[in-house]
Formats: C-alpha cells, structure tokens, sequence
C-alpha cells in the first residue's frame, strides 16, 4: 500500500481552515461553548483566547488553537458550529421580517388590512392605535415608544402561527 502525498499546500489550507474554525469559536460566547463538549484543552485554549487583548497574542493562540484541532476530529466541531451560525442567521432574518413588517405598516394604511389577512386574530384597533402614535412620534421627533410596542404587538402575532 502506498501512503497518499499531501502536497504541502493542501497540509498549509488544511491547517488554515482549522485556525479559522478556531477563530469561530473564539467568537461564540462561553454558554454556547459550553454546550458543545469540546475537549477539556481545546476549551480551555478558547477561553484564554476570549481573555487576550493583544494582536499578536490572539494570533499565536489562534495558532494554538489550531495545532490543538490538528490532534482531535474537527468534523463535530465544524458541524456544530455550521448550526450556530445558521441558527443565528435564521433569528435575524425573521427579526428582519418583522422591522419590514412595522416599516410597511408604519408607511402604507393598506399593510394593516395585508397583515390582517395574513395573520389571524390581529387586533386591529390596537394596531390601528400603535400606527396612529408610531406616525406621530415620527412627525414629532419623539423617542421610539409606540414603534416598539407596535414591534412587539407584530411579534406577538407572527409567533402564534
């Protein structure tokens, strides 16, 4: 049997990638670390990664990090870390939809009876009211307040279905 030549190109990507998945990682906060069961060095690598203020330093431990990774399977560490992230895109995305929600109601008096039809059991005379204090403080220059409740009151409907 014949062993498999890496070019030393592909060892330098494959290193790389794992120094990036490391970064990831560095970048999550420590309850979600936590959850992940990461081996006891990788963690605590990553925590003293988090605690570094310095350039240099979070680069060398980066590196670290990486060299760490080299000794252990990566795949469970990257697919959770996938799962995160798209987690999170998926809250912002909605989060999202709903400002475009308040923008349009805000906007058009038209939204109010689309949103109606789109969302079952919407109070629409509180929502006409919110809109009304919305346009209002908008005219006025005053802090968000109705904006947000009507924020909320939008949330509210869309989680019901």
């Amino acid at each position: 049997m014949e062993a498999e030549i890496v070019s030393r190109t592909k060892k330098k990507q494959h290193v790389e990638e794992l120094q990036k998945l490391g970064a990831a990682l560095i970048a999550l906060p420590a309850a979600t670390l936590a959850a992940l069961d990461l081996p006891a060095q990788l963690l605590a690598a990553v925590h003293d990664a988090q605690r570094f203020t310095s350039h240099g330093a979070l680069r060398r431990q980066v590196q670290f990090i990486g060299k760490i990774m080299r000794k252990i399977d990566p795949e469970p560490v990257r697919t959770a870390v996938e799962a995160i992230t798209n987690q999170s895109a998926t809250v912002r995305a909605r989060q999202k939809r709903l400002e475009q929600w308040r923008e349009r109601l805000i906007a058009d008096d038209a939204a109010l009876t689309a949103f109606a039809s789109e969302h079952t059991g919407t109070d629409l005379q509180a929502m006409r009211a919110l809109i009304r204090n919305a346009r209002k403080e908008i005219a006025e220059q005053k802090p968000p307040r109705a904006q947000r409740e009507l924020f909320r009151l939008i949330r509210e409907f869309s989680e019901q279905e």
